[in-house]
């Protein structure tokens, strides 16, 4: 969900810009973010973002690929039921996919079913003018996914346009936010090579990508160590008892961590198959 939650970092912190790319005609003087605390929950708020401006909301989904369960334009008009009842207001439905690829899911732009029709607006940005994108700061980070006969040089001027931008803050949060991007379409050297990691480590942003890694990688690292110590316990007890049932091992693999510990410990004093039995029973 990195892409997804990028999209929505970067919608949240400079939302007047989505709203004059995305309904150019439309006036107002301020835009909210609204949570995405909605009734009927579950609700992906992974990859959405609701702007409110006057009487209107626009709802954003973003989206890297156009497969979903449930489908895309029924999660879409089940977004604008719960919308409506709690806001009673105008609402406009962008769903903006990220990523080029060759599938009818991506043209689709309604709900339909017998007589029920809701629509909403589709935009792939691999074909949108990579001008509007390279003409606004808070847009950047999208310019590398837009239209371009030379992806590659495209990358590059977003890369200096990033640079122009004269606040540090800014330009630190846009530079991270353009990176994670890029790498829907570029290989990680060439990124590396624009967007060089040094210039991001202070941007908030980049520290939140980090301490979730950091995160993912705890947990990985405890869930493969947990499977190796599995395995050996397995082996163990397949040398001390003979084979195993197919039922007491999923009984095994099912042990926490501290009771695989006392089981490694207790499988020294067995001799036969029983030994076991006893001991996950009074386990149990």
């Amino acid at each position: 969900m990195a892409y997804d939650n990028t999209c929505k970092y970067i919608a949240s912190q400079n939302p007047a810009s989505f709203v004059r790319w995305l309904l150019p005609n439309e006036e107002f003087t301020t835009v909210e973010i609204l949570k995405t605390e909605l009734p009927a929950e579950p609700i992906r708020a992974d990859s959405l973002i609701l702007l409110r401006f006057g009487n209107t909301i626009l709802h954003l989904e973003f989206e890297k690929l156009p497969y979903s369960d449930p489908p895309i334009p029924e999660r879409m008009l089940n977004y604008w039921v719960r919308l409506y009842g709690k806001y009673r207001c105008k609402i406009e439905q962008v769903v903006i996919y990220l990523k080029p690829i060759d599938s009818p899911l991506v043209f689709i732009d309604r709900f339909q079913v017998g007589n029920t029709i809701h629509p909403y607006r589709v935009i792939r940005l691999w074909e949108e003018d990579s001008s509007v994108f390279l003409a606004d700061p808070a847009l950047l980070p999208l310019a590398p996914l837009t239209r371009s006969e030379s992806p590659r040089e495209l990358l590059q001027e977003v890369a200096a346009r990033v640079e122009l931008i004269q606040d540090p803050s800014q330009r630190r949060e846009i530079l991270v936010c353009t990176a994670v991007m890029s790498g829907l379409l570029h290989k990680p050297n060439l990124i590396s090579q624009l967007f060089r990691e040094d210039n991001m480590q202070e941007s908030l942003f980049y520290q939140e990508i980090l301490q979730k890694g950091v995160q993912r990688g705890l947990q990985q690292g405890l869930q493969q160590g947990l499977q190796r110590e599995v395995l050996v316990i397995l082996r163990l007890l397949r040398r001390r008892v003979g084979e195993l049932s197919p039922s007491t091992e999923e009984r095994i693999r099912a042990l926490s961590i501290t009771q695989l510990e006392e089981l490694a410990e207790a499988l020294l004093d067995f001799s036969s198959p029983d030994d076991l039995t006893v001991w996950l029973e009074n386990l149990a």
